[in-house]
């Protein structure tokens, strides 16, 4: 059996017969990732549910010891029987791939001063190799995957999103930045975004349960928690690792 789920009402609502289960920011964290898919295999073989969304929502990479074995591990499909996996990018990822891109020295260094500089060593990248090398000494399968990452995915009443929204901008309408960046206006609004909206980038001790949001990054890659959330019908649970 696995560890009783402590649900509490949510502020949004699942259709009858689904199930989300939604990953904070990873951030290189591959041992605790491990420990949270044997936890949502376990409930799944206790609690089995008909529609099943596993949700990521970015920075999967950076400041933890283990970024290439994260990458690894979402691009694989979960051993576990899941619906859809709908991997968000995160700002972490874009990033990364400026630098990689671009090549444009300035943008390196602001990745490796965010925590790139555990991800290059993850992926056995030495310190020697310039800047024009990286893009050739990363696995393209880890390239490819953070590339084709989505910026948002929207089920019933809520809305996923790495860091959040704009407050008073429609839903179809928000800014790549917005999503990937935003912390203020939007931590501290109290408005009806039009959806609850489920999201990381800001870390605290605890995942962060309010009428019109739910924030679950709680610092993976600084010493805290990775933690997952676990949506059905108008409740939410959590755990972590």
């Amino acid at each position: 059996m696995s560890w009783p789920l402590t649900f509490a009402p949510a502020p949004g609502v699942l259709s009858p017969g689904r199930r989300a289960y939604v990953i904070g920011d990873i951030h290189g964290c591959s041992e605790r990732l491990g420990l949270l898919y044997r936890q949502i295999k376990l409930d799944l073989r206790d609690r089995p549910a008909e529609d099943v969304t596993l949700i990521h929502l970015g920075d999967y990479i950076d400041r933890g010891p283990d970024s290439a074995g994260v990458l690894t591990m979402l691009a694989a499909e979960p051993d576990f029987p899941v619906t859809r996996v709908v991997n968000l990018m995160g700002n972490h990822e874009e990033m990364a791939l400026q630098a990689l891109a671009f090549g444009n020295p300035r943008q390196a260094e602001d990745w490796i001063a965010s925590g790139g500089a555990a991800a290059l060593a993850s992926w056995g990248i030495p310190r020697q190799a310039s800047l024009a090398e990286w893009p050739s000494l990363l696995p393209r399968s880890h390239l490819r995957f953070m590339s084709r990452l989505s910026l948002q995915y929207r089920i019933d009443g809520y809305l996923f999103a790495h860091a959040g929204v704009r407050p008073g901008v429609a839903l179809n309408q928000l800014s790549r930045r917005d999503l990937l960046w935003i912390r203020e206006p939007f931590l501290s609004s109290r408005a009806d975004f039009g959806a609850v909206i489920v999201h990381g980038h800001t870390p605290t001790s605890d995942p962060v349960l309010r009428p019109n949001r739910i924030g679950l990054d709680t610092g993976a890659g600084r010493g805290g928690r990775l933690t997952c959330a676990v949506l059905e019908a108008g409740r939410v649970a959590f755990f972590a690792a």
